[in-house]
């Protein structure tokens, strides 16, 4: 079964053109280093009354939206070996700068989780 690093973070309104940049180029290393999809999705209906609304549980501020984004590898081994390469690539090194990233990373939510289901 496929394996999925999911992240979610805000990131201020203002910074969504720079985010954009980011993650064009962030996404076409991770696909050139082997992974099979990489989504950035940004808050759209995040007003909902189902369960906790992301802003809530990451605590947006005034001004800030919510990415909700997605790798997509074909196991847990192909993804260490593709995060392996795409942590020594020096195009990803050069936007781990933390004054030139477009959201706080400190607040961002991570994790790699197995496929359960595939419909």
């Amino acid at each position: 079964m496929p394996y999925v690093d999911g992240f979610v973070l805000p990131v201020p309104k203002k910074n969504l053109p720079a985010y954009r940049r980011m993650a064009q180029k962030a996404g076409k290393i991770w696909r050139e280093h082997g992974a099979l999809e990489f989504r950035e999705c940004v808050g759209d209906d995040l007003d909902t009354k189902t369960g906790a609304p992301f802003p809530r549980v990451i605590k947006t501020k005034p001004g800030e939206t919510v990415m909700f984004s997605y790798i997509v590898f074909k196991s847990r081994a192909h993804r260490d070996r593709v995060n392996a390469k795409v942590m020594k690539d020096p195009r990803i090194a050069g936007m781990c700068d933390p004054k030139a990233i477009p959201f706080d990373c400190s607040r961002m939510l991570y994790g790699g989780f197995k496929v359960l289901v595939e419909a």
